[in-house]
């Protein structure tokens, strides 16, 4: 049964704002909002369970970059939420006949294609919510929906236990899955300075995009 994984990417000119307060150029936060998309889209490409990629994305860089990698481009509304650009992608996969989703940001490049392999591998045949947190434990960097429109997505703050709460309502096992490396999102400064750690002690092929950006901000 197949499986589609969805990236909703919004605007760029609007990413990581946050990290502006770590004193990071609107530029600066450009490049590395496109270097760690390129390195999810390279690791889901590396996935053998993944079936197909669809981005849902407004942003002329972000479908460059997915087109670029294979993938499908969903167009977003640029007025829509996160949360929005995911149920347009969730359409899109069931329109396509995918039985599971595969929901992940756009900002976890230290993700492990073996690892995402090993999560659908362990997926239910009939319905499951399987969630797996940021490095916080508050909110949501991966999804996987069983049937692949099972629940409509709320992430945001507290995405965690919302998308719990929602498998709940919907009377839906729901399961919580610790990774390290999807548990990398980058929002902040702590955030950054914690990817950068983990990249330090990584292999060198793992977010290769995201390391050259890393090394010409001088970050630490």
């Amino acid at each position: 049964m197949s499986l589609v994984a969805v990236l909703p990417v919004k605007r760029f000119p609007s990413a990581k704002v946050r990290l502006a307060n770590g004193g990071l150029s609107s530029a600066q936060r450009l490049a590395l909002a496109t270097g760690m998309l390129s390195d999810v889209l390279a690791a889901l490409r590396r996935c053998s369970l993944v079936d197909d990629i669809v981005v849902v994305t407004s942003e002329p860089g972000a479908e460059a970059l997915a087109r670029g990698a294979g993938a499908q481009v969903v167009t977003d509304d640029p007025n829509e939420g996160h949360s929005d650009a995911a149920q347009r992608g969730i359409d899109w996969a069931v329109a396509d006949g995918a039985f599971h989703t595969l929901l992940i940001a756009g900002d976890v490049p230290a993700l492990d294609p073996a690892e995402i392999d090993s999560l659908i591998k362990s997926l239910a045949d009939d319905t499951e919510v399987v969630i797996v947190p940021d490095r916080h434990g508050s909110g949501t960097n991966a999804l996987i929906l069983t049937p692949a429109d099972v629940i409509s997505p709320a992430f945001g703050e507290g995405s965690c236990e919302r998308h719990q709460q929602l498998a709940t309502d919907a009377g839906v096992q729901a399961r919580v899955e610790s990774s390290f490396g999807l548990g990398l999102d980058v929002d902040t400064a702590d955030d950054l300075e914690a990817l950068t750690a983990a990249l330090e002690g990584a292999e060198p092929s793992v977010a290769p995009f995201t390391r050259a950006v890393i090394g010409r901000l001088g970050a630490r």
